[in-house]
């Protein structure tokens, strides 16, 4: 499953982050700071793609191609996993070769990469359009990247086995652990959500807590994951995820991405957590599963509030003698052929533009028309102001390096494994955790 951005290793975004000299997420990002040496006018456009899809890339080269002959102008499209491409962005503007558009897939580079000037704002690309809830990051309202899609962990379930067991789509905690309890049977288990030092227990298994209402930061920055408002929902949170667990299947400590979709894709859980992906993988290796799997959001322990696990990706254009005609090109990409560019990943590229969903030409795909149920769902999780998106790395009362640093420390996680394998009191993890992101974020 190289296609799937997510599949570039369990820690993508912390291996990016500690490229280029093993920064982490600094404030600053050390030589980034000296002039770059631009590119020549005339210079092809050098484009950094992180979709590796044999559809998506199938899609860049004839796009290329075709840009070419309209304006004379040559596109060079570099391809690599994702986990790639902020080493490949910072080596490239220190040797004097830079990129001039990049894909980006992780806020806090987007922000490193502002705070040093690398690259320029897009408003002139973005203010034209309505856009879906929490997307475009916007820094002094200045908009310095371009959302091409979420990437929002849902929660997958078994249609079939619903049926069969009379069972409805739970609002609660309590409904949710239960069916996953009645739909435990031989080598099927109830869910799948990790819960080891990876990423992905990072975007799939924290969502339940933020339906409940729970923030690590207050407006002024300050960690409140232990104050006397959010402890006792973060320790309900963990009380909820260690009633899970048993019904989980053997080695959800190391669950990766991989091993949730491809579990997902088998039917040998009932549910699991994960972007669009799945169907389109079901689709092609399990025909059968794809048309049983239904998706929820995730939900609040009384059954008032829902929540996604936020995902995104977008393009950066980069500050240098090319980025005229950069900025050309990015139009012409993000109008012209945007709607080709979803339509290599028709369900997993959810967008972030909301005029798209009511494009015709989008619409005009057999993969949408068939699961139009499923992407309407999709679509009303970045509508409707009531559910909430957000993630570790997007926490905080605005676009901030701060979160990436919890994100990247994989802190979260650890309080999971507090609770669920140590067995520490509730209340006693989430103040450990507490302590700790204090200690991370000064």
């Amino acid at each position: 499953m190289t296609d799937n951005k997510f599949l570039t290793g369990p820690i993508t975004r912390r291996k990016a982050l500690k490229g280029a000299g093993g920064l982490g997420l600094g404030l600053a990002l050390s030589g980034l700071a000296a002039p770059a040496v631009h590119a020549a006018g005339g210079a092809p456009i050098r484009f950094l793609n992180c979709e590796t899809g044999k559809g998506t890339l199938a899609f860049f080269s004839k796009a290329a191609a075709e840009y070419e002959e309209k304006t004379g102008r040559e596109v060079v499209v570099d391809s690599v996993p994702l986990g790639e491409a902020f080493t490949k962005i910072t080596n490239g503007i220190r040797s004097g070769n830079p990129y001039h558009v990049a894909n980006v897939g992780f806020i806090g580079h987007v922000l490193l990469l502002a705070e040093e000037g690398q690259i320029v704002p897009l408003n002139e690309l973005t203010d034209e359009y309505q856009w879906g809830n929490n997307i475009l990051f916007p820094v002094d309202g200045k908009v310095y990247w371009y959302p091409f899609d979420y990437n929002l962990a849902l929660i997958y379930y078994r249609k079939d086995l619903y049926e069969k067991h009379g069972l409805e789509v739970p609002a609660t905690w309590d409904g949710f652990a239960g069916n996953c309890e009645a739909l435990v049977e031989g080598r099927r288990k109830g869910c799948l959500f990790p819960i080891g030092s990876n990423g992905a227990s990072n975007w799939m298994s924290f969502a339940f807590m933020w339906a409940e209402g729970v923030k690590i930061f207050d407006d002024q920055w300050n960690v409140v994951l232990d104050s006397p408002e959010m402890k006792p929902k973060a320790a309900a949170y963990l009380d909820f995820m260690a009633r899970l667990y048993p019904t989980m299947p053997p080695g959800s400590l190391q669950a990766s991405y991989a091993d949730v979709l491809s579990n997902l894709v088998a039917g040998t859980v009932a549910h699991g957590a994960y972007a669009g992906r799945v169907i389109e993988s079901a689709e092609r290796d399990n025909p059968a599963m794809a048309e049983q799997l239904g998706i929820m959001p995730y939900m609040d322990s009384a059954g008032t509030r829902k929540a996604a696990s936020h995902g995104y990706d977008g393009w950066v254009v980069l500050d240098t003698d090319n980025t005229g005609p950069s900025m050309e090109f990015m139009r012409w990409l993000t109008t012209a052929k945007m709607v080709d560019f979803l339509h290599t990943a028709p369900v997993h590229f959810q967008p972030a533009r909301l005029d798209i969903y009511d494009d015709p030409r989008w619409r005009d795909n057999a993969m949408i028309r068939k699961y139009a149920t499923e992407i309407e769902t999709m679509r009303e999780l970045v509508t409707d102001d009531s559910v909430v998106v957000t993630s570790i790395d997007t926490q905080g009362p605005v676009p901030d390096v701060r979160p990436g640093k919890v994100f990247e420390s994989f802190a979260m996680p650890e309080m999971l494994q507090d609770k669920i394998l140590r067995g520490t009191d509730s209340a006693e993890a989430v103040e450990t955790t507490a302590a700790r992101i204090r200690e991370l974020v000064g």
